[in-house]
């Protein structure tokens, strides 16, 4: 049994007993290939998400009648990333052995394996709904095949061809598209088959994995990867709401936000109500 943290995302603060949805956070980064930080976005979310409230307008859905419960961040090794990963994934094994849905905050993006190969234990028939600016389809990013660059090959290594749907997807090297185009499914730039692809994958287990650097930068700067072109707000929480109400969750995240690149606080008041509309969407 995990223990409450003391400073739970707004209003996640449940018996772990009584929980649906048991939410932790991945402070890790070493892998970032540009701008670090995303160390500190899951406490950032955490801490900032008193500035909103429970209910959801959107949903008619209030976060005080789910039963969430936030066992706060791990603290995970900064010098070997295949320990972190070890750590994230015996959380995200407790969650799951205790009929509980994970919800994983980062961090960078790489986390999403650690939590992943934990899921896919599970659910053997397990897909994946990706959200992203970048493809993270590299075999390698500088000799390192663990990186927040390859996150998604290294999730294929796992499932193989035919169970990655990604979405937003704006930037990555020639190669990645190439290799893309013969083992996943990409819808670049937008999510216009996202309804398409939900209806396909009705009932099967859907892994969800967020990268908010899918939003333009213009609505999100406090990213370490930014990258122009993005969707705005509104069409990312309908996306995610639709996913998140329609599929059957067996683990999610959100990940990317390095909140002091963006000094307003903008980009972690989105985040919280990303992660707000989630919660109250997953089934």
């Amino acid at each position: 049994m995990l223990n409450r943290n003391i400073e739970t995302f707004l209003a996640c603060d449940c018996d772990y007993n009584d929980a649906d949805i048991v939410l932790f956070g991945a402070p890790f980064d070493s892998t970032t290939s540009f701008r670090p930080g995303t160390r500190f976005g899951s406490s950032a979310i955490r801490h900032e998400s008193f500035g909103l409230e429970s209910y959801s307008p959107y949903q008619d859905k209030d976060l005080l009648d789910k039963n969430i419960f936030d066992s706060g961040d791990l603290e995970l090794s900064f010098g070997i990333t295949e320990n972190a990963l070890a750590d994230i994934e015996e959380r995200t094994e407790t969650i799951l052995n205790d009929k509980k849905i994970p919800f994983m905050i980062g961090g960078e993006h790489l986390v999403t394996l650690g939590a992943f190969r934990a899921v896919s234990k599970k659910y053997e028939d397990v897909h994946i709904i990706h959200f992203d600016a970048h493809a993270d389809l590299r075999n390698d990013y500088l000799g390192a095949e663990l990186s927040h660059a390859c996150v998604i090959r290294r999730c294929w290594d796992i499932i193989g061809d035919g169970k990655i749907y990604q979405f937003g997807i704006r930037s990555g090297d020639r190669e990645e598209f190439r290799w893309g185009s013969e083992h996943i499914t990409t819808n670049k730039f937008n999510f216009d088959t996202l309804e398409e692809v939900v209806k396909k994958l009705k009932g099967k287990p859907i892994y969800f994995t967020v990268d908010l650097d899918v939003l333009d930068p213009s609505v999100f700067p406090g990213t370490g990867t930014p990258e122009a072109g993005g969707v705005d707000f509104d069409t990312l929480r309908k996306a995610v709401t639709l996913v998140c109400s329609n599929c059957n969750i067996v683990g999610c995240d959100v990940n990317e936000l390095s909140p002091h690149y963006d000094q307003s606080g903008a980009s972690t008041a989105v985040a919280c109500k990303i992660v707000r509309e989630m919660l109250l969407a997953i089934k």
